[in-house]
């Protein structure tokens, strides 16, 4: 294999926008929980494409997927029917509850549409405010960023969008006093991603829905990042209300009837749906589900027989592998590696936390083997030492990094992924 990271990199320079700092990494090929790069380094996967390649690469599934269909029907408008979009409609209706579907390309673009969902529920009353929250991130479109509560990602695109207000994360009553007559809807992560790997409470979700009832205001959820299974439920506000219905026996059906109890009025989800091929959707409630007719929205290539039937089968998959278990029993072993190495290195990681494998641990503050004058920060330079002991993972602001891997993680995977990141913190302890 010919080392030609140079030339690969001078083509981005010379022809791709720099609007990412990337790292120094040319990659080439993957299989399962491994990348390669042209060198032929390889890499233990644990960023996932940030939350997005849920079966790990080169999946054989995948591939088939993609012939099969390919052969039959790419692409077709949503001037006709067929029948891939129809059933994955289904079965994502199945997997939340009473409602319909609209397909996208992208988490930013199902954001989007329940933007466009809430301003026509509140229209004629002269509604379309949305209550987001601090350390959120909801996409880079111009409504996207308004409605992100980070001012970092709104610089320079001033003014922004109108309509949308922050308030702190987890705080019932800062919802509460920031409602208005031109309040519509309210939107929450289940499991703040960007903003460092910080999950809502159950108290703070049925508050949510409760005080969204009470004004007549939508509660929306985005699920781009934290969906799919990767709580180990299919989305997860359902793994964060388990065991929230007590009269329910501890068991498959009262994690069940917690969700019934708890309904969203729309979801926006991506990455994972699609497994690396781009596609995104939002889920909207019985009741709302008709409010966007024929004229209201549309997409050129959301929802293609191509994009659906590779949803389909990964579906599959997670459902005959049971890869929601799965990202519970491998979420659970990576916590507890990493709490151990907390309890080891408190002066290097300082807090552990997540579900399934949504998982982030926190760096303390001035750990003495990293550069405090470095314009990077403590998490950009954590991540670089793991690439360089071969470990992929992602920085979440200044001093979280993710660990975001396939669903179909291996205990042995697990394990190296834990000894390389032990292996950094013994480093910078010294």
């Amino acid at each position: 294999m010919r080392n030609d990271a140079a030339a690969v990199k001078a083509l981005f320079q010379k022809y791709v926008v720099p609007s990412y700092a990337r790292f120094d990494l040319a990659l080439s090929h993957g299989s399962g929980s491994h990348v390669f790069d042209v060198a032929g380094k390889r890499y233990l996967d644990f960023g996932g494409g940030i939350a997005v390649t849920a079966l790990g690469h080169a999946h054989p599934a995948i591939t088939e997927a993609l012939a099969d269909q390919s052969r039959k029907l790419v692409h077709v408008s949503n001037l006709y029917y067929h029948e891939p979009q129809g059933r994955l409609a289904e079965a994502l209706v199945n997997l939340i509850g009473p409602g319909k579907v609209f397909f996208c390309n992208s988490g930013a673009e199902a954001n989007e549409g329940l933007f466009k969902l809430a301003r026509k529920f509140g229209h004629d009353e002269g509604r379309f405010e949305i209550i987001t929250a601090f350390n959120s991130f909801h996409g880079r479109t111009l409504a996207g960023i308004a409605a992100t509560g980070q001012d970092k990602v709104k610089k320079g695109f001033e003014p922004m969008v109108p309509g949308f207000r922050q308030v702190p994360y987890n705080d019932l009553e800062a919802a509460r006093r920031a409602i208005s007559p031109a309040t519509v809807a309210v939107l929450v992560e289940g499991i703040q991603g960007e903003g460092g790997i910080t999950a809502a409470t159950p108290e703070y979700l049925l508050g949510l829905r409760q005080l969204c009832d009470e004004k007549k205001l939508l509660l929306f959820m985005d699920g781009v990042q934290d969906g799919h299974f990767r709580t180990g439920r299919f989305q997860s506000f359902q793994r964060i209300l388990e065991g929230a219905v007590p009269s329910v026996p501890d068991s498959r059906e009262r994690r069940q009837s917690a969700a019934f109890q708890f309904l969203p009025d729309g979801i926006s989800m991506a990455k994972s749906l699609g497994g690396g091929f781009p596609i995104g959707v939002f889920w909207a409630r019985a009741p709302y589900a008709d409010l966007l007719s024929p004229g209201t929205h549309a997409t050129t290539f959301g929802g293609t027989p191509l994009g659906c039937a590779v949803a389909l089968r990964i579906l599959e998959v997670i459902r005959n592998e049971r890869l929601d278990d799965n990202a519970r029993k491998m979420g659970e072993v990576l916590k507890a590696g990493l709490r151990q190495l907390s309890r080891k290195h408190p002066n290097i990681i300082r807090d552990v936390r997540g579900l399934g494998l949504m998982i982030g641990f926190e760096l303390a503050p001035g750990i003495p083997g990293l550069s405090h004058e470095n314009t990077r920060t403590q998490a950009v330079q954590f991540v670089n030492l793991l690439h360089a002991a071969g470990l992929l993972t992602i920085p979440a602001g200044a001093h979280v990094l993710r660990l975001l891997p396939a669903l179909n993680l291996r205990a042995d995977d697990a394990e190296e992924g834990l000894k390389i990141i032990g292996a950094a913190a013994a480093k910078l302890a010294g």
